[in-house]
C-alpha cells in the first residue's frame, strides 16, 4: 500500500467551480518554498488517487485545486510527480478536439480544442530544469492543468454552448479485475 492511500483525505478539499481561487493567476514558486510544500504535494497525490477511485480518471491537478494559489502540478501516471512553475511552449498549430474532464466540476464534461503537440518546462522539488515535449493526451492533460495556474477552467474554452455534457461517477477500485467477455 502506497502512503498516500493510507491519508484521511476527502474529495470535498477539490475546490469546485465559482470558487474565487480557481480563476486567480497563481504566484511562481520559490525555491525555499519547497519544504513547506511537500505536505501539500503530498495531498494532492493523495487526492488523485481517491478521485480516480471515485470516477475512474485523474492523472492531474493544479495547486489551485486545493486552494493554493502557487504555480505548480502533481502528476501521477505511474508514479508521483511534481512539476514547479511549468510553462508551455512550442505549441503545434495542429489541434485536437475532445471531450475534457477535471476534479474542480467532476460531473460535467466541456467539448473543447487543444494543440495536439505541445512542450512544458517545468523544475522538480530539487530544483532541477525539465523539458518535456508532450504529444496526444498528455499533450491536453498539461494544457488544462496549466490553464488553472493561469485562472482558466476549461468551461471558458468550450467550443460553443453547446459543448457540454452530464457524467455519472465510474467508482472503480484499482486493483480491480476487469469484466471481460468470459466472466
Amino acid at each position: 500500500m502506497h502512503i498516500f492511500e493510507q491519508m484521511n483525505i476527502s474529495l470535498d478539499e477539490i475546490r469546485k467551480i465559482g470558487d474565487p481561487v480557481l480563476y486567480r493567476v497563481a504566484e511562481a514558486v520559490e525555491r525555499e518554498e519547497i519544504p513547506s510544500l511537500q505536505p501539500v504535494f503530498d495531498r494532492m497525490h493523495a487526492l488523485i488517487l481517491e478521485f480516480r477511485k471515485v470516477w475512474g480518471a485523474g492523472r492531474a491537478m493544479a495547486a489551485p485545486q486545493v486552494g493554493v494559489s502557487k504555480r505548480f502540478i502533481c502528476l501521477n501516471i505511474d508514479r508521483p510527480l511534481v512539476l514547479i512553475n511549468p510553462e508551455i511552449a512550442d505549441a503545434s498549430p495542429e489541434m485536437m478536439e475532445l471531450w475534457d474532464d477535471c476534479m474542480s466540476f467532476p460531473h460535467l464534461l466541456v467539448k473543447l480544442r487543444r494543440h495536439r503537440t505541445c512542450h512544458i518546462r517545468f523544475r522538480d522539488p530539487g530544483w532541477n530544469q525539465h523539458e518535456w515535449k508532450l504529444e496526444n493526451d498528455l499533450s491536453e492533460l498539461l494544457q488544462h492543468e496549466t490553464d488553472h495556474l493561469d485562472g482558466i477552467l476549461a468551461t471558458m474554452r468550450a467550443i460553443d454552448n453547446h459543448s457540454f455534457r452530464w457524467r455519472e461517477p465510474q467508482k472503480t477500485e484499482i486493483n480491480e479485475k476487469p469484466e471481460t467477455e468470459d466472466s
